[in-house]
């Protein structure tokens, strides 16, 4: 696991002036040297780099100030003070709505969700007020000090109320961006631009690959650019564009697609709104075809967002069908999620299917 993991880090770096912090390039391949650390560590680096680096961002939510369930956000509140760092009530609805009125105000709010099934309390807040701010007040007043950070997806027995991948219920709402992350080196430095970015943020955590994923992450502060997808995997038969955890398991089977014959490109999107259009684009150009694999439910995942948006814009191109491997269209389960899962085999059986239609 780490070994694949440790291919998607390669990356290169340049200064940008006038600040402390670098801005990684997604173009080049040069791994940088830094500490080797689990994805949870990544996060907790880039939550005490942000409080350090700016006197007006605040973290909290529920149980933050010990550490979080998934320690996040331990030696926080011990560095940075309970004014800075503190718990909430059990109250997601109130929680992202203190964050909009803190970050309407001039400051960096990192709110956390303790997982993302529960994120719906607060569904209104987000959608309502947090990305329609800016526009409803003609650019008067903002809250794009926001970033809303929650643990998501399958992490092998958390059943229906701590699995779900709600990421495309916010990538229909104009006003927001949603990130995902793949690796600890990722997560620093994606988490970071989301924190200085000028809008509202919605940053959510594999938590399957929270100590699983280990690789060297720099240990200064750096910046992974938004919308900016990355060819992780150059291949000249099919194109895989997948995201955060999902990355490790598309990469299993390219590996096994590549023992077949079949080369495969595989991109990570990294942002999905505003997602990297052209980048996929011009990989599908090359090869051909398309697949695309998430683990939330098929139907209305935002897989078919990109497959529309691809036949659309390549549809002399395509020698195939777009091909999407998802989670089913049910409820997350508890004993039956191996079935339930976008697995290994299944997007390999995907991928020689496309390739040979």
């Amino acid at each position: 696991m780490a070994a694949l993991l440790g291919r998607f880090c390669r990356r290169s770096s340049f200064p940008v002036s006038g600040h402390g912090f670098r801005m990684l390039s997604t173009t080049e391949s040069v791994c940088q040297s830094g500490k080797s650390m689990n994805l949870y560590s990544a996060i907790n680096q880039a939550l005490h780099i942000a409080l350090e680096t700016d006197t007006r961002s605040y973290v909290f939510g529920e149980d933050v100030g010990f550490g979080g369930v998934f320690r996040c956000t331990t030696g926080l509140a011990e560095r940075f003070g309970k004014s800075r760092v503190f718990n909430t009530p059990l109250c997601e609805q109130g929680i992202v709505g203190f964050g909009i009125g803190l970050a309407a105000m001039g400051n960096r709010v990192i709110a956390e969700i303790q997982f993302a099934d529960y994120i719906f309390p607060a569904f209104d807040q987000i959608v309502n007020e947090a990305a329609k701010f800016r526009y409803r007040s003609g650019n008067q007043f903002n809250c794009g000090g926001l970033t809303i950070r929650a643990p998501y997806g399958a992490v092998g027995h958390g059943g229906h109320y701590h699995s779900q991948s709600p990421e495309a219920f916010f990538c229909h709402v104009p006003g927001i961006k949603v990130v995902i992350p793949r690796s600890p080196r990722e997560a620093k430095g994606l988490l970071l631009s989301s924190i200085r970015d000028p809008n509202p943020v919605v940053f959510f955590e594999p938590k399957w690959l929270y100590r699983q994923a280990v690789e060297d992450v720099p240990e200064d502060d750096y910046m992974i650019p938004l919308s900016e997808a990355e060819v992780i995997r150059e291949g000249s038969d099919i194109t895989l564009v997948g995201w955060g955890a999902q990355l490790t398991i598309m990469e299993q089977a390219c590996l096994d697609a590549e023992n077949e014959g079949i080369s495969c490109e595989l991109i990570d999107l990294k942002t999905l709104i505003p997602w990297d259009k052209e980048k996929v684009e011009t990989s599908v150009r090359k090869t051909g075809r398309l697949l695309i694999s998430h683990e939330a439910p098929v139907t209305g995942g935002f897989g078919a967002e990109i497959s529309a948006t691809i036949v659309e814009r390549c549809f002399l191109k395509l020698e195939a069908p777009v091909s999407r491997v998802c989670g089913l269209d049910t409820p997350f389960p508890l004993v039956f999620e191996p079935f339930y899962m976008p697995t290994k085999n299944k997007i390999l059986d995907a991928i020689k299917s496309t390739v040979n239609y």
